[in-house]
């Protein structure tokens, strides 16, 4: 991330004051983007892909030596909404499959401390799997969207740094990271804060109201992490419940009214010159089988590599996804990306464009 330097000073109070700096970061991309038959459309659809990303980031270093760090994000992306008319009625496409930009949304705010070894992050951060702290969740991902990954359409949680519409809550997440050497462990507990919501009309024209109902969702994650040599391994797992009431049965509880999920995942990868590897097991208890997958980088030159991705996400009636694609650098943090394969759907899905990095 390039650095553009908005206060690199402040007013000095007392000798031995750390300097503050606000850096911003990100990246861009646009492109082609095919899927067959999308759902989102009619029949097969080829739309413009478009992303912006930019992240605000301010850091300052107390007179003890703790490193504090904050951050938010902007972001606008092909619109996921796109109303049209079919026979005279509005239909509402939720997928973006005609390609039109939406308004930029915006993310809750993450903090983090720093001093050693140890890194505490509070609020909108990551959780264990998505931090990558000790495995490799993701992999190498295929095509300029990275639309195939090793754990594409997996039933485990991981969740992470993003946006969302402005009216949205995000949980808070506490993670805690401690590395001495070769070695990582990581914690991560994310409290899903309750929610009531109801009595508004559920769009029928009936004037039917939605019901009332409550969620109150908790989710832990743990796991440890080795690097030896060119090659490192990790284990992580953890456990999400989730709890819906609804008001208009709370004496009856069903079932449907409680989901306790367990999952784990683990991870093993490397490079051996030129190749570059990632494999990843996992399984849990929303899954039919254990989920598997894999993705493979080769750098067949000093600015170019091929690369491929593998995922069975375990679940019953669904199709393994997978998919081959390159990256070509064109210097200054442009490259040229794209990709073909086939999603956990079943459709065939090709991307091709260029992402810049600022």
């Amino acid at each position: 991330m390039k650095k553009v330097l908005f206060a690199t000073t402040a007013l000095v109070a007392s000798a031995g004051m750390a300097a503050a700096e606000v850096s911003f970061g990100g990246f861009g991309r646009f492109g082609l983007y095919y899927q067959e038959n999308d759902i989102n459309s009619v029949g097969d659809s080829t739309r413009i892909e478009q992303r912006f990303r930019l992240t605000a980031t301010g850091v300052t270093t107390s007179d003890n030596g703790l490193k504090f760090e904050g951050r938010i994000r902007f972001q606008t992306d092909e619109s996921g909404n796109n109303p049209r008319q079919l026979g005279g009625v509005d239909t509402v496409y939720t997928g973006g499959g005609f390609g039109g930009s939406n308004v930029a949304q915006r993310s809750a705010a993450g903090f983090a401390v720093t001093s050693g070894g140890f890194r505490l992050d509070v609020g909108h951060v990551s959780d264990v799997l998505d931090s990558g702290d000790v495995l490799n969740y993701y992999g190498y991902g295929v095509g300029l969207t990275s639309f195939v990954e090793q754990s594409s359409a997996w039933g485990l949680p991981a969740s992470g740094f993003g946006t969302s519409a402005d009216d949205a809550s995000i949980d808070p997440t506490v993670k805690l990271r401690y590395t001495m050497g070769d070695f990582t462990a990581s914690a991560s507990y994310t409290d899903g804060a309750k929610r009531v919501r109801g009595g508004e009309d559920d769009g029928t024209g009936a004037g039917t109201l939605t019901p009332s109902y409550i969620t109150e969702a908790e989710e832990w994650q743990i796991g440890i992490g080795y690097n030896f040599g060119n090659y490192t391994v990790g284990l992580a797992g953890g456990n999400r419940s989730v709890d819906i009431t609804d008001e208009a049965r709370l004496s009856v509880p069903t079932d449907s009214d409680f989901v306790d999920n367990d999952f784990w995942a683990l991870g093993f990868g490397g490079d051996i010159g030129a190749f570059a590897f990632s494999i990843v097991v996992g399984d849990s208890d929303l899954q039919d089988d254990t989920s598997y997958g894999f993705s493979v980088k080769y750098d067949i030159s000093a600015v170019t590599d091929i690369r491929f991705a593998f995922s069975d996400n375990g679940f019953d009636g669904f199709d393994e996804a997978y998919g081959i694609g390159f990256r070509h650098s064109l210097g200054g943090g442009v490259s040229l990306r794209g990709g073909v394969g086939s999603n956990a759907a079943g459709q065939n899905v090709a991307d091709l464009g260029v992402v810049f990095n600022f």
